[in-house]
C-alpha cells in the first residue's frame, strides 16, 4: 500500500487542509459556480486555515447541481477551465432524478484513475490478474475508470459491454479471469443464468475476487453471501459517485468495512439536514470534499449516503477512517409505510437470507392514506412458494414491525437488471 494511507490521523488532516488551500486558490476567479457561492457566503479565503475553518465553506447539493445545469446548459457554471479542453464524458444512472452530466479534462480523469488503483491494490489485485467487466461501457461513470486504471497498472483487461449474460459467461469460458467487476445485482444474474445453462456453475471459472459497487448489496452480509458461494471468490466492495469519483474502497483484511481514501478527500459525517458533526459509531450523512478533481469540483457534498464511521487504524495497517457496513442507506430511498420508516437495503437484507428467493420486488403504494407496501417474489422450487411466502412475511413482521403481504409469481417475470437493479417501485396516486 502507498504511505500516505498509513499516515497518523493529525498529519492526514494537516495534508489535506494544505490541498484544500491550493484548490481553493486554484478555482476562485475560474469556476464561476464556486466563486459566487464562496462570496454570497462570505467567505473570504485569506483568513481561512484549513482543517479548522472547513466548517465555513458552505455545502453543496445535488438540487443545486441540478438547477445550475438546467440554467447554464449543457454542463452548467462549475468548471474550472474552458469547456475545449475537457476530454471524458459521464452522466449519473439518475436513479433518484435528474442525471447530472459530468466532464473531466486529461488531468482531472487521471486523478479519478489513480483513486481507483487504490481499490486494486486493497483487493490484492495486481499485474498477472486478468479482470473481466461486464457492464454496459455507456454514460454511467459504471466501471470505467476502473477498466482504464486496470489496464495502466498492467492486469490484462477483458471488456464485457454490448453482449447478452449468455455470450459474456461464454467469453469467460473460453478466457478465464481472476477478477470480475459488476454490480452487485448483475453478479447474482450472472449466477442465475450459469446455472441455468450447464453444469459447475460460475465457481468452476476459478474467478478469485468479485469487487462490486453501484449499490449496497456487497456490504449487505446476506446479498454478500450468496455472491461469494455463487462464485467461489471473496467479494470486494466499493463505492463512489459520477459528480464525486471513487471515494472508498473495502480491504482484504476487514470484511465489511469500506475505507474512505482520505488521502484524496476530505469525508465528513454529519447529522441528515443538519451542519452537526455526528460521533463515531453514529449513523450520518457521508459529506465530501474531492481534493484532485480540480477541474470539476465539488466542495461540502452532501451525498445522500447514510453511514457509520469508525477512525481507529485497521488491521491492515491504513489509517484511513472505515464505514461500518459500508453505505447503510440513501437519505431519499427512506419511505415510510403504515408509520414505519423503510428503507431498501434493509429490506434486502432480510429476503436474501432466503435461499430460494431467486428475485424479488417491492411495490409501494402511496394513496391518499398511509403508504402500503407487497412484497413479489420468485422461488427456485414453485411447490413450496407458498410456504415461503409465508416465513419471509412473518420475518418482515418481525424486522419492522410490519403486516406486509408476499406473492409469489411465475419464475422469469420480474425483471433482472445488469447495472443497478431496481427492486423497490413507488407507485403514486
Amino acid at each position: 500500500m502507498h504511505a500516505d494511507e498509513c499516515l497518523d490521523r493529525d498529519a492526514l488532516a494537516r495534508r489535506q487542509g494544505a490541498r484544500l488551500d491550493d484548490l481553493l486558490t486554484r478555482l476562485y476567479g475560474c469556476n464561476r459556480f464556486y466563486t459566487q457561492k464562496l462570496d454570497a457566503a462570505g467567505v473570504d479565503r485569506q483568513t481561512l486555515s484549513f482543517p479548522r475553518d472547513l466548517e465555513r465553506l458552505p455545502f453543496t447539493t445535488k438540487a443545486e447541481l441540478v438547477a445550475d445545469q438546467a440554467a447554464h446548459p449543457p454542463w452548467g457554471s462549475g468548471l474550472t477551465f474552458p469547456a475545449d479542453r475537457y476530454t471524458r464524458f459521464c452522466q449519473t444512472s439518475a436513479t433518484t432524478g435528474t442525471p447530472l452530466r459530468w466532464i473531466d479534462t486529461n488531468e482531472s480523469w487521471q486523478w479519478m484513475l489513480d483513486c481507483w488503483k487504490a481499490v486494486y491494490r486493497a483487493a490484492h489485485v495486481g499485474p498477472g490478474d486478468r479482470v473481466f467487466f461486464p457492464f454496459s461501457f455507456g454514460p454511467f461513470l459504471g466501471f470505467w475508470s476502473g477498466f482504464e486504471a486496470g489496464a495502466q497498472l498492467g492486469l490484462h483487461v477483458i471488456p464485457g459491454g454490448g453482449m447478452s449474460s449468455e455470450q459474456r459467461l461464454a467469453i469467460m469460458t473460453a478466457v478465464p479471469p481472476t477478477v470480475v467487476c459488476c454490480t452487485p445485482t448483475y453478479a447474482l444474474r450472472l449466477a442465475e443464468v450459469a446455472e441455468a445453462t450447464g453444469p459447475g456453475g460460475l465457481a468452476s471459472l476459478g474467478v478469485r475476487v468479485v469487487i462490486v459497487a453501484g449499490e449496497p448489496g456487497g456490504s449487505i452480509a446476506p446479498t454478500r453471501r450468496r455472491i461469494e458461494t455463487a462464485w467461489g471468490a471473496r467479494v470486494i466492495d466499493h463505492h463512489g459517485l459520477t459528480e464525486v469519483g471513487p471515494v472508498s474502497f473495502e480491504c482484504w483484511e476487514a470484511p465489511g468495512f469500506l475505507h474512505l481514501n482520505e488521502a484524496e478527500y476530505i469525508c465528513e459525517v454529519l447529522a441528515p439536514d443538519s451542519d452537526r458533526p455526528v460521533a463515531d459509531g453514529e449513523r450520518g450523512e457521508l459529506v465530501l470534499t474531492n481534493l484532485g478533481r480540480i477541474a470539476h469540483p465539488v466542495l461540502r457534498y452532501r451525498t445522500g449516503d447514510l453511514v457509520v464511521r469508525r477512525s481507529e487504524r485497521c488491521l491492515c495497517g491504513r489509517t484511513f477512517a472505515r464505514l461500518e457496513g459500508g453505505v447503510l442507506a440513501r437519505v431519499d430511498d427512506m419511505v415510510t409505510v403504515r408509520g414505519v420508516n423503510v428503507f431498501p437495503a434493509a429490506l434486502e437484507a432480510v429476503v436474501r437470507e432466503f435461499a430460494d428467493i431467486a428475485e424479488f420486488r417491492a411495490i409501494v403504494t402511496n394513496g391518499d392514506a398511509l403508504a402500503s407496501m407487497a412484497v413479489h417474489i420468485e422461488v427456485t422450487s414453485p411447490g413450496d412458494g407458498a410456504a415461503t411466502a409465508d416465513r419471509l412475511a412473518a420475518q418482515l413482521r418481525q424486522s419492522f414491525g410490519l403486516s406486509v403481504p408476499v406473492h409469489v409469481v411465475e419464475a422469469g417475470s420480474l425483471p433482472r437488471f445488469e447495472v443497478k437493479g431496481h427492486r423497490f417501485v413507488v407507485e403514486r396516486s
